[in-house]
């Protein structure tokens, strides 16, 4: 039996209307876009051979299609911690349009005005923290940008601003673990684009043995 740490991978949905406008894209339920849809089927290729002790997904179309085109619904559970961050009031506005009128707003500090504050979204964030830690294996999280960026924030021990460091690339793969001991949480891999090929096992976790040298 292997005693390697977990990995926990993060999985952006594929590319919907709203990400080619930069609009927020909180609760609304947008599809997929046919380039995104072949975005997904990239995250399953580059997935390929991988096991996932769980596999948790957003409740939103964009991650549950996502999700399924990479090969995963049939061992996907809906987790609605994984859901977006709630835009509340700037839900579907750019973040240039809502500058014009507040220029300081700045969303991983400021939250939005009848949606979420950063601590209420890192809140959230610890639950899937806690839930994925208690798995004990590999896990697969698909979902959507903000929301995955503060999980990693959480996953480090920083505040939940500190999302705001982390840039996700739609349909992009991450993976957050372990260096020593579950006492020393990392990022094994950020923001890693789709392009042909596939992630594998050693390529995720190999520096762990590079950094210990």
């Amino acid at each position: 039996m292997s005693d390697a740490l977990p990995v926990v991978y993060l999985a952006r949905h594929g590319e919907t209307a709203w990400t080619i406008s930069r609009q927020h894209t909180g609760v609304t339920d947008l599809p997929l876009t046919p380039q995104g849809e072949v975005e997904a089927g990239r995250l399953g290729e580059r997935l390929e051979g991988l096991a996932f002790a769980g596999v948790l997904t957003s409740p939103l179309q964009r991650a549950v299609r996502t999700c399924e085109l990479a090969g995963f619904a049939s061992a996907a559970e809906v987790e609605p911690d994984l859901l977006e961050w709630n835009y509340g009031t700037y839900e579907g506005r750019t973040s240039a349009d809502i500058r014009a009128e507040r220029p300081d707003w700045q969303l991983f500090r400021d939250g939005c005005p009848g949606g979420e504050s950063p601590d209420q979204v890192g809140v959230r964030a610890d639950r899937v923290v806690r839930r994925v830690r208690a798995i004990g294996g590999d896990v697969l999280l698909f979902s959507s940008g903000h929301i995955l960026r503060v999980f990693a924030a959480r996953w480090l021990g920083l505040e939940p601003g500190a999302g705001r460091y982390f840039l996700l690339s739609t349909a992009s793969l991450s993976a957050m673990g372990y260096e020593h001991d579950r006492s020393e949480p990392v990022i094994h891999l950020w923001n890693e684009t789709p392009h042909p090929g596939r992630i594998s096992p050693a390529q995720v976790r190999g520096h762990r043995e590079k950094t210990q040298r």
